[in-house]
């Protein structure tokens, strides 16, 4: 019979320097994800990944979040794709999205990078990037502070509250991708901000 596992990766940066901030957003959404579950994500050496395995709707996933900085995440991806032996179709990556303001969600399946470091080095390690995708919106930075500078921030209290609503509704979007598929999943969660 054929394995029929689900990936679930969440990008972001190890240690708590990182921890919170808005390019962790993705990996935060794993979390929740693993966490509804009492799912406790524990490393996992070979794929260099903290990972754990969840069952949902009759579904079987594997969460994993890279332990790498996130310009790295493709060889630890790669190797948990490998190791819990999910094709590429069914790969779900969270990761924040600089394009969406705070409390946006979109899925889609494949597309360009936009810059996005993490991503390219999945593009890269997969020679594809025909991936699924929760992108969360973390929003443009002010003025003209650099990108990279504005990921790497925390949220303000306000946006917080908001963030940890979408979190809850990324964990929903990651099985409906499972079970319902791409283009039910964006008429339910893809909404007007």
């Amino acid at each position: 019979m054929a394995d029929d596992r689900w990936l679930v990766v969440g990008l972001g940066n190890p240690g708590e320097r990182y921890a919170a901030t808005r390019h962790n957003v993705g990996a935060d959404a794993v979390r929740v994800f693993a966490d509804r579950h009492g799912a406790s994500l524990k490393v996992n050496k070979r794929t260099r990944c903290e990972v754990a395995e969840v069952v949902e709707s009759g579904v079987r996933f594997a969460a994993a979040v890279p332990t790498s900085y996130m310009n790295e995440s493709g060889g630890p991806v790669q190797a948990a794709a490998a190791w819990f032996k999910v094709p590429l179709e069914r790969i779900v990556v969270c990761h924040d999205d600089l394009d969406l303001p705070v409390g946006s969600l979109r899925v889609k399946r494949g597309g360009g990078n936009a810059g996005h470091n993490g991503l390219k080095d999945l593009d890269r390690a997969f020679g594809s990037p025909e991936y699924l995708r929760v992108r969360l919106g973390v929003g443009r930075p002010p003025g003209r502070q650099p990108a990279r500078d504005h990921v790497l921030r925390r949220f303000t209290a306000d946006e917080r509250r908001i963030v940890d609503v979408v979190l809850e509704e990324a964990a929903d979007a990651i099985v409906a991708l499972a079970v319902d598929g791409v283009e039910a999943t964006q008429n339910r969660y893809h909404r007007r901000d």
